[in-house]
């Protein structure tokens, strides 16, 4: 569901002109051994008095400018991959609207030949799921164009119930992440088998599924009893912050 809130045009002017931009990495954690697989980079905005602004509302600011959006996109990927740990994959957030905002799709595009780039271990590009028909259509041309140059894709969000899971989407990338309102809704015995099926079909697929929103040790036993292959979230506190 696309977001209707919007920042001023002088609010969105001063951040792209003073590049006021974060990353935060947080760790994508293993359930068999408890170790660091992966750290996903989360895009982070100040305002000019250095309050933070949720990605989210900057991003469907964004929407109306596409070469504003490719800006800022396309900045906070490079900032995102020059500060990642060296060894370690690392997931990155990007929209559809960004990734064709620059006009050119095929391996000339811009974000391609940066994840391309990145030598410090392997890109693998999260792609946003939601209600939009033309955003799914626009997902199954990306995840094409990055599977053609060998980039790993995962889709975001799954079970959050403002989205749509596209079936021929999930059927092409390499990673499922839950969203955090499986723990939400874990008494919801109806919904819990929904999810089991959608774990065991990425399973018998050759995929692995990532929890999100993993706060307590709850939530952890949880996903390992579901079979879960990774989790993430605040249970977790070894992240760092990266400022622009």
């Amino acid at each position: 569901m696309k977001n209707t809130e919007a920042l001023s045009s002088e609010c969105l002017i001063d951040l792209i002109e003073r590049k006021r931009f974060g990353v935060e990495y947080q760790p994508i954690i293993a359930c068999k051994n408890n170790e660091i697989f992966a750290y996903e980079a989360l895009a982070r905005f100040y305002s000019a008095d250095d309050k933070p602004l949720r990605p989210d509302l900057v991003y469907a600011s964004l929407h109306s400018s596409p070469l504003s959006l490719f800006q800022v996109e396309y900045q906070q990927k490079k900032l995102q991959l020059s500060y990642a740990v060296n060894g370690s994959d690392i997931f990155v957030n990007l929209d559809q609207d960004s990734y064709f905002s620059s006009g050119i799709i095929n391996g000339n595009n811009p974000f391609l030949k940066l994840f391309k780039e990145f030598q410090k271990a392997e890109v693998v590009v999260e792609l946003i799921e939601n209600s939009e028909i033309n955003d799914a259509i626009m997902s199954l041309a990306m995840i094409d164009n990055l599977a053609k140059n060998n980039i790993r894709t995962a889709i975001d969000d799954v079970c959050n119930p403002q989205s749509m899971i596209s079936t021929s989407v999930i059927q092409l990338v390499k990673y499922i992440k839950l969203d955090k309102y499986v723990l939400k809704n874990r008494a919801n015995q109806n919904f819990m088998l929904l999810v089991e099926s959608i774990i065991n079909y990425a399973h018998s697929a050759g995929k692995q599924v990532i929890l999100e929103g993993v706060e307590t040790a709850d939530d952890l036993a949880l996903a390992k009893t579901l079979n879960i292959d990774f989790v993430q979230g605040f249970y977790y506190q070894e992240q760092f912050k990266v400022v622009n």
